[in-house]
């Protein structure tokens, strides 16, 4: 029987005590109080065209046809603190636990390509990564781990990723394994650190260049390898909604894509071993469905604007990391509730690889007794919840497909107005990211004050207890720091610095004309060269960005 929408509507919403007249999504998407067929009548949802089946075009249930009845996503954890050595025990706890894979959390001075013994690094060296300084820090790094077993070796390196990927190649060779066997997955997007986090070296339009040459140079050399996992989720940690995590991270890949294509690369040559990077927070349903809508989005963007023809160009790799944003100081062990719920909102929309903060992270690097909880968490989602038994088991939900619609609409529409001010870099270049992130972190942040936002433990059901949760802090130690600078002063005495010096003056002659850099870049680190003799090189004849002010 046809439902007669106005009337059955009235009636419904009369009978309705609602305790206020409306509700929305974190991004500040209507939602009504109860979903029907005929929401998807409204937005003209075709099964086929918009849903389809897992490991079928548009890919909105998946990339495989069984998801995780046939592999579980790669369970991961994402660590590194201090020098080498205590990166490597931590490493080694994390396989021996369960994890199937890790990746390299680099500190501050390393990302940012200064050497430990840098003016600029004193008090940040291992603080909130390991420290990494040349092939020698990654050889002790990852001694004794198997580089082949590992199911996913990934890192934060960014624009770095040259110089840390090269350190990779060494390494297989030194452990007598092919280069391209071990399953290498590199975050490498630099376009987000102007909009995010600030930890860029050089001016985007270099920036740019060092990332197409790596992409260029592993797609030719490293068919396995996954050269670029674009990364919405500092983009969102900084204060960005759903709709502009997603829009902004799509724009950035239509910048490398565009600049792969200039090269003379052919589309399938290289689409299929992008990754997208996104968070989950703690607006469940709006998380499913943003993670369905992007894996939609990137389908049509690669088969309708870029003619992709390989399936594989289409279906792309999810990547997750629960929020740490949403997580509190106050009553700390509500993370854990937290967190599960945002791991259990990738899980249901398909990820292929989940990382999950820890209970702690307000107060410092996790313990190992949040580490273990962590890596638990995502055992007990796999094995007992009994989400993994089917595919996609919210597909055809009435709030899911017509929040995914609606998702969709207001990411394409943020696309085609970055797309008229001439794609990211222009918009990195008018501080047009900064702005609207700005405006969007405020606006949440004046709901939590105004209470119009609800969280518990801070502005809801605080309470004051006389015995108040206490957790384990963990600390880097502070002699991490001087043991990497003494490192660094043996090495420089004990290698070949005319090797060294010739390595580097190549590398400035290439950068300073059009050739890939790469060969150069790798030829240096097997010099053992300092990768802030690199960086240096390059800042010779890239420059570094001084980024302007904006204000609301």
């Amino acid at each position: 029987m046809k439902i007669e929408e106005g009337k059955w509507r009235k009636d419904y919403l009369e009978g309705v005590n609602e305790r206020r007249k409306e509700f929305f999504t974190d991004s500040g998407i209507p939602v009504q109080a109860v979903y029907t067929p005929l929401d998807l009548e409204r937005i003209n949802f075709d099964y086929i065209k918009d849903l389809g089946f897992p490991g079928q075009y548009p890919f909105t249930r998946g990339k495989e046809p069984l998801m995780y009845r046939g592999t579980f996503w790669v369970r991961s954890q994402f660590s590194g603190f201090g020098d080498p050595q205590d990166a490597n025990r931590r490493y080694k706890y994390i396989l021996e636990h369960g994890q199937s894979g890790f990746s390299i959390a680099l500190d501050l001075p390393t990302q940012s390509g200064y050497d430990s013994d840098h003016k600029l690094a004193h008090g940040e060296v291992g603080k909130c990564g390991v420290s990494i300084c040349s092939l020698k820090d990654m050889e002790e790094l990852l001694d004794g781990i198997p580089l082949e077993k590992v199911e996913e070796l990934s890192s934060d390196a960014k624009i770095i990723s040259m110089i840390t990927t090269a350190m990779y190649i060494c390494l297989a060779k030194q452990q007598n394994v092919k280069p391209d066997n071990i399953r290498v997955r590199v975050q490498t997007d630099g376009l987000k650190d102007f909009i995010a986090t600030g930890n860029y070296i050089f001016p985007p339009k270099a920036a740019l260049r060092i990332i197409t040459d790596l992409i260029q140079y592993c797609s030719v050399n490293l068919p396995h390898w996954m050269p670029i996992t674009l990364c919405g989720y500092h983009i969102r940690e900084a204060g960005a909604n759903a709709v502009q995590e997603v829009s902004f991270t799509l724009s950035n890949a239509i910048a490398y894509i565009e600049s792969l294509l200039e090269r003379g690369l052919n589309i399938d040559d290289f689409a299929s071993k992008f990754n997208l990077f996104f968070t989950s927070h703690m607006d469940f349903f709006e998380e499913i469905a943003k993670f369905r809508a992007a894996k939609r989005l990137w389908a049509k963007l690669l088969k309708e604007r870029f003619r992709a023809k390989d399936p594989k160009s289409c279906a792309i790799r999810l990547v997750c990391y629960t929020a740490g944003s949403p997580l509190t100081s106050q009553k700390p062990l509500n993370n854990v509730m937290r967190v599960t719920m945002e791991a259990l909102a990738a899980v249901l929309s398909g990820i292929d690889v989940l990382y999950l903060s820890s209970y702690d992270e307000t107060y410092c690097l996790p313990s190992e007794e949040a580490m273990r909880v962590a890596m638990m968490t995502q055992q007990v989602i796999a094995y007992e919840s009994g989400v993994t038994s089917t595919v996609d088991p919210v597909g055809g939900s009435y709030y899911i497909e017509s929040l995914t619609a609606q998702m969709e609409k207001e990411i394409l529409a943020y696309i085609k107005k970055i797309d008229e001010m001439g794609g990211s870099i222009r918009a990195i270049e008018n501080g047009f990211f900064k702005k609207e992130i700005a405006q969007s972190a405020y606006k949440r942040q004046m709901e939590i004050e105004k209470k119009e936002r609800v969280v518990v433990g801070v502005n809801d059901d605080v309470m004051k207890e006389e015995n108040e949760e206490t957790i384990e802090v963990f600390k880097v130690n502070p002699e991490a720091e001087k043991r990497q600078i003494v490192k660094l002063e043996k090495l420089r005495k004990e290698r070949d610095n005319e090797k060294v010096r010739q390595s580097l003056e190549k590398l400035k002659k290439v950068a300073k004309g059009n050739d890939n850099l790469y060969p150069s870049v790798l030829e240096a680190v097997e010099s053992y060269a300092s990768l802030g003799e690199i960086c240096d090189t390059l800042r010779e004849v890239f420059g570094q960005y001084d980024e302007d002010t904006y204000y609301l």
